[in-house]
């Protein structure tokens, strides 16, 4: 059998970097097609020289130079830019992992997608933006989309799809972050090295935000609503601090289903690479016995208002959750510059979802391409987010 041929959009990121080191630890018959990164010219170079891929595409043509430089005695192709990355991803990979940050990894993904590849997703604004159409390019291509989000992964693994119709609730849980104990007037005064301090998971620093502010659960009911294809009232947050029951689905009989793991996102990776067989590599194992103790308690939604928010932008559909989704990039970007507050991110994102659904922004004209209509929306969002965050600055 031919190795699988492999895409890995983000390699230098901490899920790329989690990707190919299973891939290494597995012995993975792979070969790799594409590997492409943001900025990260040096590690990108180290990564070429170590698998060899057919192409490394750097996002910032500045750095195009260098690169070439850096692997001009290996037999590798060389490009840069959003364009080359998009067409990277479109080589026709048996396999692409999707780990762009941000909205940069829809039109990649989507390009992915309509190749027929399997799509290991852990690029969560693909689905925010555009998650109907991307499912619906995988299954007209014949491909198909495996969550990588440990949360997802979990549901993905116990949603038995002979019963998907006597599903009761999808629980997603949540560590709580590095601030589940504190009161708001102590997140008011929160540092970025505070934010980006996760207890239990080592992940980069706009993720880490988002989980410390709890978006990350608000974009993943969005994500699970789309890929379950569930209601928003029937999708639950559950603060979860060990980490070690990563979600759980509760059918109507009065079961309910979990899966555990240790937290750590290879595991999830491995599930999306073999799926739907297992995936033989040196994992952590899970000692319940040390462990001893599981808990289990309500999100404060008074105090993580990006919950309350994301429901509700989940809800109103059209394009919300895609506004939202740039307008916390917005936000999580002016803290981690230390321009506004900790709290300011989620007032900001309320304020830019007001605006836009007061000026009719969030309603598409017609039946647009989905790419088109949520590039708009994300730059429009990006552009009432920078207006209203002229009212926050100076506060971090």
């Amino acid at each position: 059998m031919s190795p699988r041929t492999v895409t890995i959009l983000g390699s230098t990121g901490s899920v790329g970097e989690s990707t190919l080191d299973l891939l290494r630890l597995a012995g993975a018959e792979a070969e790799i097609l594409a590997l492409t990164a943001g900025r990260n010219v040096a590690r990108l170079a180290e990564q070429a020289r170590q698998w060899r891929p057919r192409l490394v595409v750097i996002e910032d043509e500045s750095l195009l130079p260098e690169l070439r430089a850096l692997v001009a005695d290996l037999n590798v192709g060389v490009a840069a830019g959003r364009q080359a990355i998009v067409e990277a991803a479109a080589m026709g990979a048996d396999w692409v992992m999707s780990a762009i940050v941000g909205a940069a990894g829809l039109a990649p993904t989507l390009a992915a997608a309509r190749t027929g590849s399997v799509i290991a997703l852990a690029n969560k604004e693909s689905l925010i933006c555009a998650g109907p159409a991307l499912l619906a390019a995988a299954r007209a291509a014949g491909g198909r989309v495996v969550p990588v989000d440990s949360e997802h992964s979990a549901i993905f693994q116990v949603l038995q799809p002979a019963c998907r119709a006597s599903v009761d609730r999808l629980i997603l849980t949540a560590s709580g972050g590095p601030f589940r104990g504190w009161s708001r007037e102590e997140m008011a005064a929160a540092t970025v090295e505070q934010a980006i301090a996760h207890p239990n998971w080592s992940m980069g620093r706009k993720i880490s935000v988002d989980s410390a502010q709890m978006m990350n659960k608000g974009l993943e009911m969005v994500e699970a609503a789309y890929l379950f294809s569930m209601p928003p009232e029937r999708i639950e947050v559950l603060i979860h601090p060990q980490s070690v029951v990563h979600s759980l689905v509760a059918y109507a009989d009065g079961s309910t289903l979990a899966q555990l793991g240790a937290p750590d996102m290879r595991t999830p990776i491995a599930c999306a690479w073999s799926w739907p067989e297992r995936l033989a590599w040196p994992a952590p194992r899970l000692d319940l016995a040390e462990i001893k103790a599981l808990t289990f308690e309500r999100p404060d939604e008074e105090r993580f208002p990006a919950l309350r928010i994301a429901r509700e932008a989940l809800l109103a559909g059209r394009g919300a959750p895609a506004a939202m989704n740039a307008a916390n990039e917005v936000g999580v970007g002016a803290f981690l510059d230390r321009a506004i507050g900790f709290l300011d991110i989620a007032a900001l994102v309320a304020e830019t979802l007001e605006a836009m659904s007061r000026s009719g922004g969030l309603t598409p004209d017609g039946d647009p391409d989905p790419l088109d209509w949520a590039t708009q929306i994300d730059a429009d969002a990006r552009r009432t987010a920078a207006q209203v965050l002229s009212r926050f600055a100076g506060k971090g």
